[in-house]
């Protein structure tokens, strides 16, 4: 596993998880600036929802699991939800974007 430190106590693994925890929001906040551009490429709800794409990343995880050590389960039950969601946004801009209202 990538620069895991060993911790000499309950509170230096939780500064550990927060420092960690503060950089996978600000990839989350990038990754959510992407799928809303997304949706300005896409003519239908059924090309938001893209199942080729969500297996064709859920795949891509599964290969990133195995290089950086990462539980494979938690990864993709973590990916499937996350998408989920990013799905759930973009159709949202979508829908904004199709009725004249408009998001950043």
């Amino acid at each position: 596993m990538a620069n895991i430190v060993n911790c000499n106590s309950l509170e230096e693994v939780r500064a550990n998880i927060d420092r960690l925890d503060r950089q996978i929001v600000a990839l989350l906040a990038e990754r959510g600036g992407y799928v809303k551009q997304a949706a300005r490429f896409k003519q239908t709800t059924d090309d938001v929802r893209a199942p080729q794409r969500v297996k064709q990343v859920i795949a891509n995880v599964a290969a990133l699991s195995k290089e950086f050590g990462a539980d494979p389960v938690v990864a993709e039950q973590v990916y499937r939800s996350m998408i989920s969601a990013f799905i759930d946004l973009e159709l949202s801009e979508h829908s904004a974007l199709n009725s004249g209202e408009g998001h950043e």
